[in-house]
Order: structure tokens, then C-alpha cells, then sequence
């Protein structure tokens, strides 16, 4: 039911609940907060939705589940003199406002009064000082940002509903294309026959263990401090590089030569090295870097810091944002908040550690008008609000915090050495082998304060140009090159940044959409193409190369962003695709035969005594009854992989052994042989370490 209205008042409309609480503690009673819970209208499901013939017209329709919401909106909405859109500050936030407008404009007066007003208001945290601005500073819905909005809805419906269908007939039922995800998959897919093709190269290192001065004079701890390493640095005047040793003759005669030689201090450099800190984070950095440090998805960061941003009870309940707006391509910090950061690190550091900088991201198309992500208040320090967080909050909020703090601070002084040392052997004078060994000691941490974990110091003796050194030991290791890594979450999203492959916002839904359709699989933290979507990227690839092609992705991106500065025709941009792509599609549904036909087996249906044959599914090759569909019986082939033994104890129980099982989202996992007597479970793989997470999957 809508709250019962007794006088004329200001309705300022949000996305989510929290977000409305937020905003009400700010706001005196004249303003009421409704929240829409999103966007309030789509394209229809079941059908494309878009009237081609009439310039790519959308059919928007108010789903099943809004209609209440509207309905409730709409006559509040009748009773307000006044109703602003205050929905997020990019494309998606300006549809959803775009959207609210037509769906209660039109409707909440019959017919409007002169006094009703409607308003867009945009703001990029959400505190009491930005609230009051950004209504004092109202204005209309940028019809451009809803153009460019519209035109990736209508594009990705376009894409999918057309090309779907053609993977149905010529793969497996059910498959789907997307703009943006195909050209994901073929990057994991790309990476995966790179590690097929590779082949390891044998390569050898070797280090010298010496000693500053004579072994006799020096009593063990002094010893132990006067000891270091050198590696192998030339032979003659030949730079050695990684891949020059390869066998174990070579380094053994390398070897040899070094147990027989004398050693001297040749020269030695000193430099200053100057580490200047990170600028503040991006949606991408933060995904990125949070992954590293935290283990968090893409999409659990998101959720996150979406929370940070919409507001956290604090001290007397009052809910307050804690973050900037997390969707965000710019690296600008505001004045105002520049201005306070000084204080606080001069205040709490000293004056030597300020460093007020102005960043500038590389971006063409990046929003400057846009901040980066910051704390509302560099003065609420993690440690202070940690009460009011769950553990996960916190620890995305200190990172946030750290990083922007940094970002405003001195750079790091390390006085680095670095020390060239002869070898002559003692028989031959003519054969030298020169060795180096670098040191490092940070003289000034700057904003490595806040990161103590990250100063690695290397100390070295003091030693003189042509001080004679003793050797106590040569080492040779053999190593093997190693193939190019699988992507994981960080890497993926740094690479769909470099190749310009969807925006900030985008990201995290990519890599939740390509994992939903089973085109890829995470194992351990990285991405692997399964078997379909091997074969659905190489259908596209063959047959429509543009749609994963990632230099036309990227354009695809730019002009969308073109259509938000008005410098596009956003329907001229849709068409220029769409008439070409359908003129291919219509092409191949004739050319592309179907790839993947049943195969028959010996095997017998233990329900129906029917021959088995194999089949594809979305989810690779499966065993089904020939009698189908009168018979349903189905078997997987993947049996060798599911409810495999690892040979590993269960840590937990100390009874079971850990085995690899599969969820109903066919993602891995790895439980308790004894489930459900144990529920120990972890997405990581203990044969490497143990990674119980939190919501872990059941043992089922």
C-alpha cells in the first residue's frame, strides 16, 4: 500500500532500499525516499522486442514483478508537488531515470498541475553535504547517456536474438551469443591452446655464495651477516640471459671453473631509486587488486562496494555512504577532498610524507567530471569503523582507504646498489666470468607506511672496489620455462580493459555470464574453456568474426560512448551494424552445416535396453537412450572427473578424503569423502592448499 501523504511533498526516488535510508537520514520531512528496486521497465522476454522496420523501436514493458512497485510509485508520486530521479550518476542510472519518467510522468497528475515539477539530481557519494548540493543544483535527464544506454540494450537483444537461434540448429540447443562475452571466451580459449602448444625449454642459474673477507678471521654471526650471493653475469664480454645455459654440460664446465677461481670486487653503482605510489582506484583496479590481495570476485566486489557506497549504520544507527561511487573510469579526487587528505596525512604523519597529486587517466572516453573511488572521509579509518563492518566490508573498505591515502603521499626513497664481481680462474688467467649481486635498503617508506607488507629490503655487505672475496659454495639450478598463465579474475579484467572489450560497469557481469553459460569453468582460481565453448567460439570465429573480433568490439565501445557525448546518431550506429550482420546471418544459416550429429555406441539403456548414443549438450558430451523421449535415461561422460579421489586426508575431520565433486552449476569444488558427517568443502584445490571459503558449497 502507498504511505498516506497529508500534505504536498518533495518525492526523490532511488534504486535500492538501503540507498533510500541513506538518503532519509540526511533529508528533513519535507522530502520523502522511495526506492524502485532498479530499472522498472525492459524488453519483454520471449521475444525480441524491437521494431526493426520503425528505426530499432524498443517495446519496453514493465515486468511481471515491478507492476506493484509502479502502481504504488505512480499515486505517491500523483500526491508530490515536486519528484526528482536520483538514481546513480552513469548511462544505467540516467535509464533508470528515463524509464521512471515514462512510466510515471505521464500518469502522476491527469493532468499535471503547473506546480509539479520533475527533476534529475546526480551526486557521487552519498553524504549529507552532497545530497543538499545535488538539489540545489537540479536538472533535466542527459537524453544522450539514455541514447547510449538504449543502444547497448538494443544491440546486445539484437546480437542475441538473432544469432542464438543458429547456434540451436547448428550446435546444441540452448547455446547464446554475446557481444561482449563472445570476444571474452576466445581470449580464455586463445590462452588454453597456448599452453597446448607450449613446449618447455630446459635453462640452468647459477649462484655464488660468497664472503666479504677471510673465512678464518670471522666468528660465526659475523659470518652469516658478511655472506651473499652473486649470479652468473657474463662469461667474457657475453651478456649471460636467462635461456643461454641449457644443459647440464655447459653448466657443470661453468661450475668447475668458478670452485677454481679467485674473486674480486670489480665496481660498484649506487643509485636512488625513487617509488612513487598508485593513483587512486578505478572499478577495474579495484577489481583487479582486490582479487589479489582479498581472493574476491569480480562480482563479490561489486556487491561490496555497492554496500560502502550506499550506506553503513554507523555510530547512533545513522546510515552514511563510505565510498564514492564504485562504477567509475576516472582517476580525479575532488578539491574539497584533496584538501582534507593533506590535513590528515600532515596531521597524523608529518608534512614529509604530503604529496598532493592530480592524476589523469589515459582514457579518451573516461567521465572527468566523474571521481574516482574514495572514502567519503579519509578521517573514518578502517580501524575506527571496523565495528560497524562484516569482515568483508572491512577489508574492501581499508583497501580503498590505503590506496587513496597513498595516492596523496610521498614517494618511497630506496638507495639501491648494484656490484660487479670478477671471477679469474686460477690456472687461466684469460677466462673471467663476471657475477653480480644487487642490495636494496629503503631510506625514506613514504607511502610504503601503509603498506609495511610491501618493503622488501635486500641488505649487502659494505663493500670496496677490488676488495677480494672468498667463495664458499656454487650453485646450479635447472629450471624449465613455463607456459603463459590461465586468466584469472584480476588478469581478465586488465586484459578486457587493454583490449577496450565492455566499460566498468560491465565487467563483472561478463565474467558471471560466460561462467552461467558454461563456456568457461574456474579451476583454482583461473579460466578454462569447456568443450562447448571451444566449439562455439570457433563457429563464431569461422563464420562471424566480427562479433569476437576485439579491435570491433572496442569501436563498438567507442562509438557508445560517442552516442553519450552526442557526437553520434546513436539509431545511424545501430544500423551500420545491424544490416551487414543480418546479411551474413542469412548467408550462413544456408552455408554452416551442423557440426555436431549424434554418435551410435554398443552400449545398452539399463532402463529401457535400448542402444546408447552420445549426444552434446550445453554442458559437453552426455550418453542418452535412442528411444528418447519415451525413454530419458541420460548419463554424463565426464564421470572421470566427478567424485574423483585426490589421495588428500580431510583436514577437518581427519576421517575422509577430499574429493573433486561438481555443484548443479556444474562449477568444481572439492569436498569431504564423509559428507554429510563432515561439511568440509572449498572451491580451491587441496593439492596444492587448503582454501576453505565462506558459503562454501554443500557436500552434495
Amino acid at each position: 500500500m502507498p504511505k498516506k501523504i497529508s500534505k504536498k511533498i518533495s518525492l526523490i526516488i532511488v534504486e535500492s532500499p538501503t540507498k533510500a535510508k541513506t538518503l532519509a537520514n540526511f533529508l528533513n520531512g519535507d522530502f520523502l525516499v522511495e526506492s524502485c528496486n532498479g530499472h522498472v521497465r525492459d524488453l519483454p522476454k520471449g521475444k525480441m522486442g524491437i521494431n526493426i522496420e520503425q528505426g530499432f523501436q524498443p517495446e519496453y514493458v514493465i515486468p511481471t514483478k515491478k507492476r506493484k512497485l509502479v502502481n504504488n510509485l505512480k499515486k505517491i508520486a500523483a500526491k508530490a508537488n515536486s519528484l526528482y530521479y536520483a538514481t546513480d550518476s552513469d548511462r544505467e542510472g540516467e535509464a533508470i531515470a528515463w524509464h521512471l519518467s515514462q512510466a510515471l510522468q505521464s500518469e502522476s497528475q491527469d493532468p499535471p498541475t503547473d506546480e509539479q515539477k520533475f527533476y534529475r539530481i546526480s551526486f557521487h557519494e552519498i553524504t549529507e553535504e552532497a545530497i543538499k548540493q545535488a538539489l540545489k543544483n537540479p536538472r533535466s535527464i542527459d537524453l544522450n547517456l539514455v541514447n547510449a544506454q538504449q543502444a547497448r540494450r538494443i544491440l546486445d537483444r539484437l546480437v542475441g536474438y538473432e544469432l542464438s537461434p543458429l547456434l540451436w540448429k547448428k550446435l546444441v540447443k540452448g547455446l547464446s551469443a554475446g557481444r561482449v562475452q563472445s570476444p571474452t571466451v576466445r581470449l580464455i580459449v586463445e590462452r588454453e591452446r597456448e599452453i597446448e602448444k607450449f613446449k618447455p625449454e630446459e635453462y640452468w642459474s647459477v649462484v655464488a655464495t660468497l664472503l666479504k673477507s677471510p673465512l678464518k678471521a670471522n666468528p660465526p654471526l659475523v659470518e652469516k651477516i658478511n655472506t651473499f650471493e652473486a649470479k652468473l653475469y657474463k662469461i667474457g664480454d657475453k651478456i649471460i640471459s636467462r635461456l643461454d645455459v641449457k644443459t647440464k654440460k655447459e653448466v657443470d664446465e661453468i661450475v668447475g671453473d668458478l670452485k677454481k677461481s679467485e674473486y674480486q670486487v670489480l665496481d660498484i653503482k649506487n643509485r636512488q631509486i625513487n617509488k612513487p605510489p598508485l593513483p587512486p582506484f578505478t572499478t577495474s583496479t579495484l577489481q583487479q587488486q582486490a582479487n589479489k590481495e582479498l581472493n574476491f570476485s569480480t562480482k563479490q566486489t561489486m556487491l561490496l562496494a555497492q554496500r560502502l557506497y550506499e550506506g553503513v549504520a554507523l555510530e547512533k544507527k545513522r546510515t552514511m555512504g563510505l565510498i564514492t561511487y564504485h562504477r567509475t573510469d576516472s582517476l580525479n579526487l575532488a578539491e574539497e577532498f584533496l584538501r582534507e587528505t593533506g590535513q590528515f596525512i600532515s596531521d597524523k604523519y608529518g608534512q614529509k610524507y604530503l604529496n598532493i597529486k592530480h592524476y589523469k587517466t589515459k582514457s579518451k572516453m573516461a567521465q572527468e567530471a566523474h571521481e574516482a573511488i574514495r572514502p567519503t572521509s579519509c578521517s573514518r579509518e578502517p580501524e575506527k569503523i571496523k565495528k560497524f563492518l562484516d569482515n568483508n566490508q572491512y577489508k574492501l573498505y581499508d583497501l580503498i582507504w590505503r590506496r587513496t591515502l597513498c595516492s596523496q603521499m610521498s614517494s618511497a626513497l630506496v638507495d639501491a646498489v648494484s656490484v660487479n664481481i670478477e671471477a679469474k680462474k686460477i690456472d687461466n688467467n684469460q677466462k673471467t666470468y663476471i657475477l653480480r649481486t644487487n642490495g636494496s635498503n629503503l631510506s625514506f617508506d613514504g607511502w610504503l607506511k601503509l603498506y609495511p607488507k610491501k618493503q622488501v629490503e635486500n641488505h649487502l655487505p659494505h663493500l670496496s672496489a677490488e676488495e677480494k672475496l672468498d667463495l664458499i659454495k656454487v650453485n646450479a639450478d635447472q629450471h624449465f620455462t613455463e607456459p603463459p598463465a590461465r586468466y584469472n579474475e584480476a588478469s581478465l579484467v586488465k586484459t578486457l580493459e587493454q583490449y577496450g572489450i565492455g566499460r566498468p560497469s560491465t565487467y563483472a557481469p561478463i565474467i558471471s555470464t560466460i561462467q552461467e553459460r558454461n563456456y568457461v569453468q574456474k579451476e583454482q582460481g583461473s579460466f578454462r574453456p569447456t568443450e562447448i565453448g571451444v566449439l562455439v567460439n570457433d563457429l563464431l570465429l569461422e563464420h562471424f568474426p566480427n562479433i569476437v573480433d576485439y579491435q570491433f568490439t572496442a569501436q563498438m565501445e567507442n562509438n557508445l560512448d560517442k552516442i553519450a557525448n552526442g557526437q553520434i546518431d546513436c539509431l545511424e550506429m545501430i544500423g551500420n551494424f545491424y544490416f551487414p550482420f543480418k546479411q551474413i546471418l542469412e548467408q550462413k544459416e544456408k552455408e554452416i552445416a551442423k557440426k555436431f550429429e549424434s554418435e551410435k555406441t554398443e552400449k545398452k539403456c539399463p532402463e529401457c535396453g535400448q542402444n546408447l548414443i552420445i549426444k552434446m549438450g550445453r554442458f559437453g558430451k552426455f550418453l542418452a537412450c535412442s528411444g528418447f523421449p519415451k525413454c530419458r535415461y541420460t548419463k554424463t561422460l565426464e564421470q572421470k572427473q566427478i567424485n574423483a579421489k585426490l589421495g588428500i586426508k580431510c583436514s577437518k575431520c581427519q576421517k575422509g578424503e577430499i574429493i573433486k565433486k561438481r555443484t548443479k552449476n556444474k562449477r568444481f569444488f572439492y569436498g569431504c569423502s564423509r559428507w554429510p558427517q563432515c561439511d568440509f568443502a572449498t572451491w580451491k584445490n587441496p593439492a596444492t592448499e587448503h582454501h576453505p571459503v565462506k558459503n562454501a558449497p554443500s557436500g552434495k
